[in-house]
């Protein structure tokens, strides 16, 4: 099957998935096309049985797509720019402090702490994974996922401070993450001595400053070139053109694309929104990249699902993926409480929003497909398993009963 064959197929199941849903269901669309998708991968295997070989076609399509590929380098471009588009940044300004100290600070905690109770966690069961493999996982996990967090907030009605502290961290927290995973996985590769501190800094401003910086740009030459003009036409373009092209420079001179993405999509949504677009080009340009979000959130958690044909579950692996989800929301509680008391955010916020932002800071995508980069070896089939343990339990579990949860914790 060609790529374009391959992901039609994507695009069909996700159409007549979100059918389903949206007719009978009514479940948040991101869980409802995973938990399909699952159902589907399932199918495929019991038909197996009956007609060999269609499992191992199903495999090699999905192998051929490249999860990783598609999401990193072509997909979340358009899903963060979509989700920042759409937020409030005068909301976000008000807890900037907060934000950028969950989205740093916070990260780096997560990911020492997570590596530090797996490597114990797997010690205790004679299970060998070194602790800078296990700081590897730290690292593509604790990042909330954006497009995760931005799909199904939608509807779990969470008071709009605590909704702003969510989202806020997880549109920023993929800078850091990212950038520490690539660290460790360099270490990881060739060695702790191969790398210096002046090394990891200058690779933490290249990415992080230069991600922002290129955004800030771009945002600002398209702001620019939409006020000159009154065409939907042309100014919807320039948005999509913005898009593309920003996220290739940012790949090319490695720099955060993630970040560029955000911080465009800030500007265009906030500056462009009030002194640049009329009221014909705002209506078109939401709706064009409200289709776009739509349409890309329902192939990717459709995928998400598909991904469950190519990883190597065992009843060994999903037992340590279920210690390892315990462990992860552990180090979420803490590493948000950590910065919270330690800067005094306290006071700025409602009761029990750490508990909402802990049971809210939901795994997706972005982590899975992490994990696919690492190398073929001894140690990748385990941590792409645990991961994809942890966001099925995130999606799922959590994303299920947020809104009760968030409920419960209001009426306390």
């Amino acid at each position: 099957m060609s790529l374009l064959q391959i992901f039609s197929a994507v695009l069909v199941l996700s159409a007549a998935f979100a059918f389903i849903n949206e007719r009978y269901l009514k479940l948040p669309a991101a869980i409802a096309l995973m938990l399909m998708g699952l159902l589907f991968s399932v199918g495929i295997q019991v038909i197996n049985v009956f007609y060999p070989g269609l499992e191992g076609l199903a495999e090699q399509a999905l192998e051929r797509l490249d999860f990783s590929d598609i999401l990193l380098d072509f997909m979340l471009s358009f899903l963060l720019f979509a989700g920042a588009l759409h937020t409030d940044w005068h909301k976000l300004k008000s807890m900037r402090w907060p934000i950028i100290s969950f989205a740093t600070l916070g990260v780096t905690v997560s990911t020492f702490l997570i590596a530090s109770l797996l490597y114990a966690a797997l010690n205790l069961v004679s299970y060998e994974l070194p602790f800078i493999y296990c700081l590897l996982f730290g690292a593509l996990i604790s990042p909330t996922d954006p497009i995760a967090v931005l799909g199904i907030l939608k509807k779990a009605n969470a008071p709009e401070p605590m909704e702003i502290k969510i989202v806020g961290e997880s549109l920023f927290n993929d800078g850091t993450g990212v950038v520490l995973f690539i660290v460790i996985f360099h270490i990881a590769s060739a060695g702790l001595g191969t790398i210096s501190f002046n090394e990891v800094a200058f690779l933490f401003a290249e990415e992080i400053i230069g991600g922002i910086a290129l955004g800030v740009i771009c945002g600002l030459v398209v702001y620019r070139l939409m006020k000159s003009i009154d065409h939907y036409q042309t100014e919807v373009l320039l948005t999509l053109a913005m898009v593309m092209g920003s996220y290739s420079l940012a790949l090319a001179w490695h720099l955060s694309g993630p970040l560029a993405m955000v911080t465009a999509g800030l500007i265009i949504g906030n500056k462009g929104r009030t002194s640049a677009m009329s009221d014909v080009t705002l209506d078109y340009t939401y709706k064009f990249w409200e289709i776009v979000d739509e349409v890309m959130n329902a192939a990717l958690f459709v995928l998400i699902g598909l991904e469950l044909l190519i990883i190597p579950l065992s009843w060994e692996y999903v037992l340590l993926g279920l210690v390892t989800v315990v462990i992860v929301l552990l180090a979420r509680y803490i590493s948000l409480a950590l910065p919270t008391y330690a800067f005094g955010f306290k006071k700025q916020f409602e009761a029990r929003t750490l508990t909402v932002m802990t049971w809210g800071g939901l795994r997706g995508g972005i982590s899975i497909a992490l994990a696919l980069t690492i190398p073929a070896g001894a140690y990748k089939e385990l941590i792409v398993v645990i991961t994809y343990i942890v966001v099925l339990f995130s999606i799922v579990v959590q994303g299920l009963s947020i809104e009760r949860v968030i409920k419960k914790v209001i009426t306390v």
